[in-house]
């Protein structure tokens, strides 16, 4: 996950107030007689992310724009004369209130950037009724990533161009998964910005559980679970945490019998292999 320091902290904090702010007033349905509102909150993500890529590809202009020496009217002005016209008025508000802002790096500015962009995509599934959809589908396609090293280092390759990673894309996605689902996995391949593609999509997974204020059990078995044992699982883990927990299960036949469970940075191992391997540990102690 992108770790920010103090001062972006602030800074995106206060940009994605400013993007709900203007979420909201999109998501207003047009006046008879009158043009529309603005763009959806998925549309208002794309821009977002085009902005991103365009930053990530012109590092004299992301140093400038992220300077916080500078005066941040200067900054804000040299964007709005950048993208005026060429995004809409109200991405165009998100983003200058983020470059107006104190970031402890330029860098942290763009991180910042790309996770507006996805906070905006997720609103739209959310108000969808996808966001579990969403969810569901980034961390199936994480470990269907994980178990191909070869799908991995496809979309990993960095002499490939972008165009062909968002080709291979759409052809294992394409209409078997939400819109949304699609844009964000794009946006991950094409602009890693440092994160590996596995770590990526459990990150994206995680957000949009986020999104739900649940918290994620990430579920290893030796054989899938019945519907009802799931739902077990998940009664008795909200009740641990004292907190919604969605669970994503995956099929290991090493685990050899019971169930490893990882909430956050703790682990519940209560499989055979983990019981062995903590008496081998304290038999070698």
């Amino acid at each position: 996950m992108t770790q920010f320091h103090a001062a972006s902290r602030d800074a995106l904090a206060a940009s994605e107030q400013k993007l709900l702010d203007v979420v909201g007033g999109a998501a207003k349905p047009a006046v008879r007689g009158k043009a529309a509102a603005g763009p959806s909150a998925r549309e208002l993500g794309a821009e977002l992310f085009s902005v991103v890529r365009l930053l990530d590809q012109e590092p004299g202009l992301r140093r400038t724009l992220g300077d916080s020496s500078a005066e941040p009217s200067r900054r804000a002005d040299l964007l709005t004369r950048l993208l005026s016209g060429k995004v809409s008025d109200q991405a165009l508000q998100v983003l200058v209130a983020a470059v107006g802002d104190r970031w402890s790096t330029p860098r942290e500015l763009v991180d910042g950037l790309d996770e507006l962009g996805r906070t905006a995509l997720l609103v739209h599934a959310e108000r969808e009724n996808r966001l579990d959809a969403v969810e569901d589908e980034l961390f199936r396609f994480g470990r269907i990533v994980a178990a191909d090293s070869e799908l991995e280092r496809a979309l990993t390759d960095r002499t490939a161009p972008a165009d062909a990673k968002r080709s291979l894309l759409q052809t294992l996605l394409g209409d078997k998964v939400d819109a949304v689902t699609v844009e964000l996995v794009e946006q991950l391949v094409t602009t890693p910005r440092g994160r590996s593609v596995i770590s990526g999509l459990d990150e994206l997974a995680a957000a949009a559980a986020q999104r739900r204020e649940r918290s994620v059990a990430y579920v290893v078995a030796p054989v899938p679970l019945t519907d009802q044992q799931e739902e077990r699982l998940a009664d008795t883990l909200t009740r641990i945490y004292s907190r919604p927990i969605a669970l994503h299960v995956e099929v290991d036949p090493d685990v050899q019998g019971g169930l490893v469970i990882k909430v956050g940075d703790e682990v519940i191992d209560g499989s055979v292999t983990g019981r062995l391997d903590e008496l081998r540990r304290r038999l070698a102690g």
